[in-house]
């Protein structure tokens, strides 16, 4: 068995999406000198957090910006996702990386149920639901109670229901809540997030679960407001993120293997623009992120910077109609050091913020939401405006006003480069209001999906057909279970 587990562990190593050597170096640097003979609950906690949160930086990059109007390709004469032009093929990498990092967590929660290290057990639980909270965002139904079971010879695994998949791993999340020991060290290694901060896992576990109980909040049966408001009313007991440094952001070094996940900084911003909707906004705002996040406009000869300003998502007609080169990211953004967005402590404060403005809670909903936005300016290393809110120029476009509206346009801010999480709470919320440009395609409608990949249709067809059938099809436009609204307290 103990062989097992170690092949196992080195095959999905070496098809990480960083180099084999990279990988095995997070491993010696989380080896138990006393266990050398099988795996600790440590080994494989570094590879999970840099490959996961490395990925999802990416996708944030080449999937999510374009998507939401942060960024675009340019030029760009047809097609792209920014024109809703989502392929086939658009999660496959998606699919294959979240399930080969999966048999991971299932190996180290395995390996500190052996070792009876609940602190252990409680981050590889945390771990699983994020991972499987992203899956099933991205797709809907997918396999979860067969899923990594490879060594049991199922190979075909069948298809668990999106409801049944938050079920449980919010389950999974107030059980690691539970677990956590702060009187106890973590002692295999040094984890690379938190620096074995026990209280501070603990403060992401219930973060996240707070970030899943919104999302699936309009589904009456799930009780998620009752929920929320008991974490939020009991910090003693679920403690949550209160400052940045509570965050979970990833900090990448630049020193092998914690490397920036762009080996060549200079393909970031090679044929991009900035979306003409984030820049504006953020122009609006007078916004101090505006010169941490990216580049002046020129002119088009190049020699004059005009400011911000960027080119419109899923635009027609060709790039003669821009009189102007448009500003693009910022290539440090990148360069190591850079950081990598798992949570952030701004948008629990936007979720306290939802909350209040809802009459969810008694929280104050200005407070909370001016927390926010504070945290979102400072997380990228800016300085906030002692006037941000009050500034009679930009007020208008600041200043809390008791609006969703408002709350959610500083919350798209702070999920910037953060994985997927834009998108999802776009189809949550439908906000913030896009523009919609005549080039785009799929009748001008933001896609809700990926589709499964066509080796999932082909390996595993006939439970393939059964979740297709019980989501209602397989298609960009298949609305999820959380997406349909049945709660009677929700438009």
């Amino acid at each position: 068995m103990k062989s097992t587990i170690k092949k196992i562990a080195v095959l999905m190593i070496a098809l990480s999406t960083i180099s084999a050597s990279c990988t095995s170096d997070f491993e010696e640097l989380n080896k138990d000198p006393n266990r050398i003979d099988k795996i600790s609950p440590g080994t494989l906690l570094n590879p999970i957090i840099y490959n996961l949160a490395s990925f999802n930086t990416a996708r944030s990059d080449d999937f999510t910006f374009e998507l939401m109007q942060v960024a675009l390709p340019y030029p760009s004469a047809s097609g792209g996702v920014h024109r809703y032009n989502v392929s086939e093929a658009a999660g496959n990498s998606t699919w294959k990386t979240y399930y080969q990092w999966l048999v991971n967590t299932k190996e180290m929660l395995a390996a500190a149920e052996s070792s009876q290290d609940n602190n252990y057990k409680a981050i590889a639980l945390t771990l699983n639901s994020w991972i499987y909270s992203l899956l099933t965002d991205c797709f809907g139904d997918v396999p979860m109670d067969e899923a990594a079971r490879g060594d049991e010879l199922i190979f075909q695994p069948k298809f668990n229901k999106q409801q049944e998949i938050y079920t449980k791993i919010l389950t999974d999340l107030e059980t690691a809540n539970g677990l956590f020991d702060v009187s106890k060290k973590m002692s295999y290694g040094v984890d690379i997030l938190y620096a074995n901060d026990v209280l501070k896992w603990q403060k992401f576990c219930n973060s996240l679960r707070l970030r899943l109980l919104l999302r699936v909040s309009k589904r009456a049966e799930m009780n998620s407001f009752i929920k929320m408001a008991a974490i939020i009313n009991d910090a003693a007991k679920y403690p949550v993120f209160t400052k940045n440094d509570d965050a979970a952001i990833l900090k990448i070094t630049g020193v092998t293997p914690n490397v920036s996940p762009w080996g060549r900084a200079i393909d970031f911003t090679t044929s991009v623009s900035a979306g003409a909707f984030f820049i504006d906004n953020l122009n609006n705002f007078k916004d101090p992120r505006l010169v941490k996040l990216n580049t002046q406009a020129k002119s088009t000869d190049g020699k004059t910077t005009i400011g911000y300003k960027g080119i419109p998502s899923g635009y027609a007609g060709n790039e003669s109609q821009f009189k102007y080169q448009p500003s693009n990211l910022n290539i440090a953004l990148v360069t190591a050091p850079m950081i990598s967005v798992i949570m952030s402590y701004a948008e629990v404060e936007f979720i306290k913020a939802e909350l209040a403005q809802q009459g969810k809670t008694s929280g104050d909903a200005k407070s909370h939401y001016e927390k926010g936005v504070k945290a979102a300016i400072e997380q990228w290393g800016a300085v906030m405006p002692a006037d941000y809110f009050t500034n009679a120029e930009t007020l208008i476009y600041t200043a809390y006003d008791g609006t969703l509206e408002r709350i959610m346009l500083q919350k798209y801010y702070s999920l910037y480069f953060n994985d997927y999480q834009q998108w999802f709470e776009y189809r949550r919320t439908g906000l913030p209001k896009l523009p919609i440009a005549d080039g785009m395609v799929n009748n001008k409608v933001m896609p809700v999906r990926f589709k499964y990949p066509s080796t999932v249709q082909s390996s595993n067809y006939e439970n393939y057909k059964k979740a297709v059938e019980s989501m209602g099809g397989d298609d960009i436009n298949t609305k999820v279970w959380w997406e349909k609204n049945n709660s009677p307290i929700l438009n």
